[in-house]
């Protein structure tokens, strides 16, 4: 099969979603499939539509208009499947539910990344006929236990949570609690709390340690140095912090909203308003936690073979039938090469703007020292 995926991949750390689409796109072409990152091909099998918001030009690689004319025009057999992992209440946005749900009218089949996020779009009039949920995994070869990860009896419990987002909703009001019972003497000779990513500007963290935003192996090595992961993220549909951190053996403390839960059940403890509690909790249950935490089912490859299955099964369901209007093809074509080509050299006109005045600034500064 060819797919075509509609997002940018980024290097280094970059947020969950940019880790979906590296992983699946590897998993891809290690079963012998093709994939594609634009609409430049008139026998792509799956097109897999990740944003439709006009606004995402740093990921999106493609519109919603040029998918419907992609398929009327080029190439009708083609099969479209969503992907969904957004949606208003995580940020308290507005306007995300209404674009992903338009959206959905010209897809064949919509996915999501959890049941939690699934309702809220059931509710919101999609069919459920056309919809399923694939749980989200992450990189099993990069995030795995240590074998020698016991802890010992005169250590403090290390806990440790990372994110990329700064949003306050990544769960820094319970970040900022743990924080301040650090500076309490009961908790400051248990625990210690270790953040990782971008830093909320709005609260000040006093008693954790802060690292800059780590990503593949490097995090990876950081998170097995710890012994217990939590959460504060609050309406998260899937997330990939807390699944990295189970992955490498750690229990996990989160707290109880979003799809996060789904994740989370039977591999740590919940929590609301009683942070403390939960703490309390994990620690007389870090032993069987720990111990249950290697049975984690979620990992990119089991995620990947998830969406291969369904596209294997949208592809049997497409109408066998393919344009012949070579003129709107070529122009189609055309176009396409030439947006591409303007957004590369924008991109590289605006690096190199940036580039000048910074080295100018330099060499200014350092003629006046």
């Amino acid at each position: 099969m060819k797919i075509s995926i509609g997002s940018k991949i980024v290097e280094g750390p970059w947020g969950g979603g940019n880790l979906f689409y590296l992983n699946l796109k590897n998993y891809l072409i290690s079963q012998g499939h093709e994939v594609v990152f634009d609409l430049l091909h008139s026998d792509i099998d799956i097109i897999l539509l990740t944003d439709p918001r006009k606004k995402i030009k740093s990921s999106a690689t493609f519109s919603l208009r040029e998918i419907i004319f992609y398929k009327k025009f080029v190439n009708k057999n083609v099969r479209i499947i969503q992907r969904v992992n957004e949606c208003d209440e995580r940020k308290g946005t507005t306007g995300i539910n209404e674009t992903y749900l338009n959206a959905s009218s010209i897809a064949d089949h919509v996915v999501f990344v959890s049941d939690w996020l699934r309702k809220i779009y059931l509710k919101l009039g999609l069919a459920t006929s056309k919809t399923s949920v694939i749980m989200s995994g992450s990189d099993k070869d990069i995030f795995f236990p240590r074998t020698d990860q016991i802890k010992k009896e005169y250590e403090k419990f290390k806990i440790v949570t990372h994110h990329w987002s700064s949003n306050i909703n990544k769960g820094y009001n319970t970040y900022k609690k743990l924080d301040d019972l650090l500076n309490q003497k009961v908790w400051k000779n248990k625990i210690e709390f270790t953040y990782i990513g971008n830093i909320s500007k709005e609260f000040e963290l006093l008693h954790t340690k802060i690292i800059k935003p780590l990503n593949g192996k490097l995090l990876a090595d950081e998170l097995r140095k710890h012994h217990i992961y939590l959460t504060g993220s609050i309406n998260e549909p899937s997330g990939n912090h807390h699944i990295e951190a189970a992955l490498c053996g750690l229990p996990i403390i989160y707290y109880d909203s979003g799809g996060i839960p789904e994740y989370c059940r039977d591999f740590g403890i919940s929590f609301v308003d009683n942070l403390e509690e939960a703490l309390k909790n994990m620690i007389i249950k870090y032993d069987v936690l720990k111990n249950t935490i290697k049975s984690y089912p979620f990992n990119s490859v089991k995620m990947s073979q998830d969406y291969l299955s369904l596209f294997q099964i949208q592809k049997f369901k497409g109408t066998n039938s393919y344009s012949e209007n070579k003129v709107l093809i070529f122009l189609f074509f055309k176009f396409l090469k030439f947006k591409n080509f303007l957004e590369f050299n924008y991109l590289t006109f605006i690096q190199s703007v940036r580039k000048f005045y910074f080295n100018t600034f330099r060499r200014f500064f350092q003629t006046n020292q």
